[in-house]
């Protein structure tokens, strides 16, 4: 089984700037290749900025990357979507009209005689005590129910302002090497117990492939800066960087 790892593409809803719409033609035209090459494909999180069901409305500006999923799914790849820490509001649009399984926290899955577990990874720092305790509360089903009642407009030009993400904000070193210790320390204790041979996540915007006794902890990296994915056979895990053809 050929199974493709991807995470926090980030895919914008404002007005993008010319490095985010570069990056949203490299998504597109990745995912349109993709088509036949895989039997599952693991959104691990963080692919939209925000998102958001309201009832009868969708964010208009997420139609390309929403129409490319579909055909991919179409196409007879199984596709599995994990929340991250900037899209976790779903409703039923991606189950019920494009057919893509939406999983709480994380997923597991057997394939090719190895145990793998999936997750985002935000729930695995330790040095963000403030974001864990803004996540549980935004997560509170009354806060979805806030949002909800907010004409669109204004609602996501309020969670642009609660949008933490920026090429240019850069975490000190000190944080990162924490952050990135974090979800390998999460990863050590999951392959140790037993319960995975492998662990894969996203969150940290580092690609990664570390081994661990017999197991790895892998990480797809992220669409902003690396355009870095995994594929997972037979053979094992392989971290790989797309460029778009004729480059």
């Amino acid at each position: 089984m050929r199974i493709c790892v991807i995470s926090d593409l980030h895919y914008k809803y404002l007005k993008p700037s010319a490095e985010d719409a570069e990056n949203s033609a490299y998504i597109l035209q990745f995912l349109a290749e993709a088509q036949g090459k895989y039997e599952i494909m693991v959104l691990c999180g963080d692919i939209f900025d925000l998102w958001y069901d309201w009832q009868h409305t969708i964010i208009k500006q997420y139609f390309p990357l929403l129409v490319k999923l579909y055909e991919l799914k179409e196409s007879g790849c199984r596709i599995v979507y994990l929340p991250g820490n900037h899209d976790f509001w779903f409703g039923d649009f991606l189950p019920e009209y494009l057919g893509i399984e939406l999983v709480d926290e994380q997923f597991d899955l057997k394939a090719n005689g190895k145990k793998i577990l999936f997750c985002h990874g935000d729930t695995h720092t330790v040095n963000d005590l403030r974001y864990q305790l803004f996540r549980r509360f935004i997560r509170l089903p009354f806060m979805k129910r806030i949002f909800g009642l907010l004409h669109p407009d204004l609602a996501l030009k309020l969670g642009s302002s609660l949008s933490r993400t920026s090429r240019h904000r850069k975490d000190p070193a000190h944080l990162r090497l924490k952050k990135n210790a974090g979800l390998l320390n999460y990863a050590s204790k999951i392959i140790r117990s037993g319960y995975a041979d492998y662990v894969i996540m996203g969150h940290s915007h580092n690609p990664i492939i570390t081994p661990i006794d017999s197991g790895f902890y892998a990480n797809s990296g992220d669409w902003i800066s690396h355009h870095s994915y995994l594929e997972i056979d037979a053979g094992g895990i392989n971290l790989k960087y797309y460029k778009k053809q004729g480059e």
